[in-house]
């Protein structure tokens, strides 16, 4: 009876060994790079990054890599090693590659900033020096890169909100509830020193799609309701010939949410509005409202207060989905609600559909006087 042998783990298996160690990393607030030292099917040795804990600049998860190997096999040479890294070497790195005789380098994701291994220089195919080893990127090369990225949007929505503190008498809706909507990854922007503001910080959605024929963009203020936030105008937002901007009133969306209904009267709202509007976009620039059945009420008041800066309003269609989970995505519980509570129950409105988003745009370009291509 033949008895089959067991197949050798391939490079895609050691590499996510080197990802557990880049997962590790972050959760020690180190940048998520890891690695995994191989001999003859059989790991040596680990690293990851670790520079900020040991103070060493060069304590890189590879060099932390090759540092324990050579201790396990009790030779500062490598021969017939392979180094499974998630990141592209940097030039340190590559160096230190090179005097340990590596036979092997695997990485996954590619460095365009400090990359050794060709991204910006490529130190493996130096023919001046004397030892080759081999070089293949690209190896669960998503996934690296994925750890990376999710690191680095937290740290800059930790520094964020530090430059935008949160006020004592507020909460801030976590960022991974809006995650799981995909029809709404628009880049975020916020705004928390106008006066009206008093320390909230409003978030609000800039886009702006192609421009017509006439190489101009109208632009469009698309103002929710209660119970409603700035997804409502998904559809809209980046329409052709359109500049979309829709901010979440606070107490909705991915704005602050006061903790006390006192806070919400449609009047601050409108104030609010209008000193955002002015930054944003200065006079004498004219605008279109957008708004939808709910936020009738406040577009009134928006309307009479600052008539010269709209040329026109337009009450956005229901497009007629019902998408329970996007509108309940900003509360993560009932203390999250007051806004609710104040202005008004939880709408069922998704927003305008495509045909509607399109003909609102149309509509829009006319009102300032564009051709609608």
């Amino acid at each position: 009876m033949k008895t089959e042998l067991p197949s050798q783990p391939d490079d895609a298996h050691w590499m996510a060994l080197a990802l557990a160690e880049a997962r590790l990393a972050a959760e020690a607030g180190e940048v998520p790079v890891g690695a995994v030292l191989v001999k003859d099917g059989q790991v040596i040795a680990t690293g990851r990054n670790t520079p900020v804990a040991q103070h060493d600049p060069s304590a890189h998860a590879e060099i932390n890599a090759l540092r324990a190997g050579a201790a396990a096999l009790g030779n500062y040479r490598l021969d017939g090693c392979e180094l499974f890294v998630t990141l592209e070497p940097c030039a340190m790195c590559a160096g230190a590659m090179l005097h340990s005789r590596l036979a092997r380098v695997v990485f996954g994701a590619a460095d365009p900033k400090t990359g050794a291994a060709g991204s910006v220089l490529d130190l493996f195919a130096e023919p001046r020096l004397n030892h080759r080893t081999q070089v293949q990127g690209g190896v669960l090369a998503e996934q690296c890169a994925e750890v990376l990225q999710g690191f680095f949007q937290q740290r800059r929505s930790v520094a964020r909100e530090q430059a935008e503190p949160l006020r004592d008498d507020a909460l801030r809706t976590p960022v991974d509830r809006f995650a799981a909507l995909g029809d709404y990854a628009f880049a975020p922007h916020y705004v928390h020193d106008l006066p009206s503001l008093q320390g909230w910080r409003m978030h609000y959605v800039d886009e702006e799609g192609a421009p017509g024929e006439d190489s101009q963009l109208a632009c469009c203020l698309c103002l929710h309701g209660p119970g409603e936030w700035g997804y409502f105008f998904r559809r809209l937002v980046g329409a052709q010939g359109l500049r979309t901007l829709v901010p979440d009133l606070i107490g909705f969306g991915k704005s602050d949410k006061p903790k006390r209904e006192a806070a919400h009267k449609p009047e601050w709202h409108r104030d609010v509005l209008i000193e955002w509007l002015d930054q944003v976009q200065p006079r004498p620039q004219s605008v279109v409202l957008v708004h939808s059945n709910a936020a009738a009420g406040i577009a009134s008041l928006l309307q009479d207060a600052a008539a010269d800066r709209f040329v026109a309003a337009i009450v956005a269609p229901d497009g007629g989905e019902r998408i329970k989970d996007a509108w309940r995505a900003p509360y993560p519980d009932r203390g999250y609600e007051a806004a609710l509570r104040a202005l008004g129950p939880i709408a069922s409105f998704s927003g305008p559909g495509g045909a509607e988003a399109l003909a609102i745009a149309r509509l829009a370009r006319n009102a300032m006087g564009y051709s609608t291509s």
